[in-house]
């Protein structure tokens, strides 16, 4: 005999017992705790909780009784685990934030949407409340199959016999092992009216005619679900997820200031963290617009109150608070629930058609049961009848018999009667014998023997069965029908921010240190050419307007950076701000890197496919791509260019296939090339050579010629020149190009260069922080190939290391002024959040709209 055999041990392949234990492990649960059952709609600890308050007679129409009672009877009968488990569950099931259709009334502190906790079990009180009792009802009459407790010293229910929905009406939210269920809850009329019509189309359901009456989840909290994609993919898959927005409205308050309310949040969101969240937010200035938060809620309803600072716009500071807070969430919707003891993913007419069948089974089973118990007063009643007739005898062999036993045996034997039937007549009272008690026999004979009739018809004919449950539905749906609280609205993607902001001109402001602001063109006034103008931005004494351009609310300004990486903004997201005020830092409005600096501004107010961003590095390299390939906005930005490691973006301007595009290096070189000349290669493209660079030569700037009529070069020693643009012949791209200004030992290296007109005003900046402002009115145009002329003086250690256009005069900006102004920035290194930059950048381009 194997040795094994004699001790009892059997040999288990260990990968084998681990797949299987593991299983039984899983399977129990999701059976028997994370995963409610498809026709209660309830997990095993909330079937035990209303099981048991059931057994105490804890029903809606009785005194509240201590949750700690209930607590005790549940976990020393039928549920072995702590006490908060349960005690979490009774909670629950009475939170009205939590529950769309409360299962248990409450009566004490059972927590709030901010999260508090509740009171201790010893201090709050329960009792069933009236739709609980539904979910109970019949349970008393075989309706369901029972099974022992832990313990095998009691009976408990294995599914109780609800007559309502309960799991599409309340939901549920489960984690098991390796699957997981979040049911979101109904309002119970829209279910009772979809169920009815399955009931009626149940071999061909449509899901379209169930979500007409059944549109979608409706939570507790109320809010807004937008759109119905979501919806309709958890309908016919099992697996959705809907965007659901706080119910929010922006209204005017004193001072010509907004104010955001805030009704209704999500479900499931924390009042008070989210409150928190907001603070945060706008602590770390990662929100701007908000000037106070508070809140205002009580007894009657939530309010959140959120103020606007002047000037800021409180739609939009709304639609930031959707994308960074919990005032917009999603919930992803997954419909598992045990089937025959089995997990499964279920389309909403599966859920309908496995509550059918359960409804079915309790009408039969519960109709089998009081035909049985109709049968049984039938069998008595006949017994009853049969004494009537046989009055005097069976009173004379009643009396003549010595014991009860003898005269029930003289009954059976002489009038054909069962053992019931003779025990019931010999417990027959007396006063039955009368006439009028005779006849309510007869009566009640014929009562019962019509109900067996109905009973049997009904189980014997699937239609009446299904004529109860609707007429047992329409009764539930009259006496709880009740309004529903979330509206589904348009998708989220639909509703733009820009639907909500008003399309108008604004002139939007950048500083060469970086600073950008927008305000209404209306505040321009326009003048005459001569007038005295406006002051567009006070800025600092180091500081000057580089850039200036006329762009609508709805336009799109493409940010461009020194990473090669371009950045969206909607005009509307730029900060409103005064005539005269600075403004907002740029870098504070995007999310830039350790050592990243911006370099260029485009603003788009369409996609044109003839329109091309065309953008340079030092080290020469050309990209041309066309405009459409930035259409597709990303929060964090995306790369426009591949740079190698050692390079650097220099500037970026648009252009179209008739223009000519110039560039300049360091060592005095120029080319300029036809634009159509270049392919348009994709976004993610490295570029080709624009121009060939000598050992140690850079790029220093870039231009798309439009009507500006010279080109201005400036070197670091202060020197530099205005020279026509005819005197630069087209040639090919990628040539080393020819020259534009000596690099002598006087002059140094170019810093920067310009397209200009006669009248342009440009300024000079040093390492020092200097800036010297110029008007080039006196500066006469010059050929090619000259040294230039003095442009400011110097120091003997003072370099010059960045050129920019001015968008102002001394006294603001006019109408004349306006008409020629570049829209792209780089301002040679500015506009990048410091003044001096090394030089490294270049404006140019062309007008998305010209002010005037």
């Amino acid at each position: 005999m194997d040795p094994d055999q004699l001790t009892g041990i059997i040999p288990v392949n260990i990968e084998d017992e681990m797949r299987d234990s593991y299983m039984e492990y899983a399977m129990s649960v999701i059976v028997g705790r994370a995963i409610p059952d498809v026709r209660d709609g309830l997990k095993p600890v909330h079937r035990r909780v209303l099981f048991s308050m059931n057994e105490q007679g804890n029903h809606h129409n009785r005194p509240y009784r201590k949750s700690a009672r209930v607590v005790g009877d549940v976990i020393g009968k039928y549920h072995p685990h702590g006490d908060s488990a349960v005690y979490d569950t009774i909670v629950r099931m009475a939170q009205p934030f939590s529950m769309r259709h409360m299962l248990i009334d409450g009566q004490g502190n059972f927590g709030s949407v901010d999260g508090d906790p509740p009171a201790a079990m010893r201090y709050t009180e329960v009792r069933m409340t009236h739709l609980a009792q539904e979910v109970l009802a019949d349970l008393d009459k075989d309706t369901v199959d029972f099974q022992p407790t832990y313990d095998e010293s009691l009976m408990e229910p294995l599914v109780l016999p609800s007559r309502i929905p309960n799991l599409l009406i309340n939901g549920s939210t489960g984690i098991a092992v390796g699957m997981a269920c979040n049911i979101p809850p109904h309002n119970l009329s829209e279910t009772l009216d979809a169920f009815l019509y399955y009931i009626d189309h149940r071999d061909n359901p449509s899901l379209a005619e169930l979500m007409d009456r059944m549109p979608g989840p409706d939570f507790p909290t109320g809010a807004f679900i937008m759109g119905r994609a979501g919806i309709h993919q958890a309908y016919t898959t099992g697996r959705g997820v809907i965007t659901v927005r706080a119910k929010a409205s922006v209204e005017e308050m004193k001072g010509d200031r907004e104010v955001i309310i805030v009704d209704e949040l999500p479900y499931m969101v924390n009042k008070a963290r989210l409150i928190e969240k907001i603070a945060d937010l706008v602590r770390d200035k990662r929100l701007e617009g908000i000037s106070d938060l508070r809140d205002e809620s009580d007894r009657k309803g939530m309010r959140i109150v959120i103020e606007i600072k002047k000037g800021a716009q409180g739609d939009v500071v709304l639609n930031n608070l959707y994308k960074m807070t919990q005032l917009q969430t999603s919930f992803g919707i997954i419909m598992l629930a045990v089937v025959d003891g089995q997990p499964r993913v279920l389309a909403l007419t599966q859920f309908f058609g496995h509550f059918l069948d359960h409804r079915i089974e309790v009408i039969e089973r519960r109709t089998q049961y009081e035909l049985g118990r109709a049968e049984a007063r039938a069998h008595v009643l006949e017994g009853f009848r049969v004494a009537l007739a046989n009055l005097d005898t069976i009173i004379d062999q009643i009396k003549a018999a010595d014991t009860p036993a003898d005269a029930r045996a003289v009954l059976i034997a002489e009038h054909g009667l069962s053992e019931i039937q003779a025990k019931e007549i010999l417990e027959m009272r007396l006063q039955r014998l009368t006439g009028m008690e005779q006849k309510k026999i007869q009566d009640e004979y014929r009562e019962v023997m019509k109900r067996i009739a109905g009973f049997e018809a009904i189980l014997a004919d699937r239609e009446l069965v299904l004529t109860l449950i609707r007429e047992e539905t329409g009764e539930l749906r009259k006496k709880y029908s009740n309004d529903r609280r979330t509206v589904i609205m348009g998708s989220a993607e639909d509703l733009n921010t820009e639907d909500l902001i008003a399309e108008e001109e604004m002139v939007v402001t950048i500083s060469h240190a970086g600073y950008i602001k927008r305000a209404p063109i209306h505040i321009y006034r326009t003048q005459h050419r001569g007038g005295k103008g406006k002051i567009g931005m006070t800025t600092k004494e180091e500081d000057f307007v580089a850039n200036m351009f006329v762009a609508s609310t709805h336009d799109v300004l493409l940010i461009f950076s020194s990473f090669g990486k371009v950045y969206w903004k909607k005009v509307f997201e730029i900060p409103v701000a005064s005539r005269t005020a600075r403004g907002k830092a740029v870098v504070n409005l995007v999310p830039l890197e350790p050592g990243e600096t911006i370099r260029a501004y485009l603003p788009v107010s369409s996609y044109d496919p003839d329109r091309f961003v065309v953008m340079v590095t030092e080290k020469g390299i050309l990209k041309k791509t066309e405009l459409q390939a930035y259409s597709n906005p990303r929060k964090a930005g995306v790369k426009a260019i591949n740079i190698d490691e050692d390079d650097t973006l220099i500037t970026v301007a648009l252009a179209t296939e008739d223009q000519d595009v110039f560039l300049a290096t360091s060592k005095g070189l120029s080319l300029r090339f036809p634009v159509k000349s270049v392919r348009a290669i994709g976004r993610v493209g490295r570029g080709v050579i624009g121009i060939r660079l000598n050992k140690g030569d850079v790029l220093v700037g870039m231009e798309i010629l439009n009507d500006a009529s010279a080109i201005l070069t400036i070197t670091e020693n202060g020197y530099g020149k205005k020279t026509n643009v005819s005197d630069y012949r087209i040639a090919s791209r990628g040539n080393k190009g020819i020259f534009t200004i000596k690099t002598s030992k006087r002059n140094g290296l170019v810093v920067g260069i310009q397209q200009v007109d006669k009248d342009q005003e440009v300024m000079l900046i040093t390492q020092m922080g200097k800036l010297i402002r110029m008007n080039l009115k006196s500066l006469r145009n010059i050929g090619r190939l000259t040294q230039g002329v003095r442009m400011i003086h110097m120091a003997p250690d003072e370099k010059v290391v960045s050129i920019a256009k001015i968008m102002e005069n001394d006294d603001g900006l006019e109408e004349g002024n306006g008409e020629n102004a570049p829209t792209n920035s780089g301002a040679n290194g500015g506009a990048n959040g410091g003044g001096n930059s090394g030089g490294k950048g270049n404006g140019g381009g062309n007008g998305e709209k010209p002010l005037n």
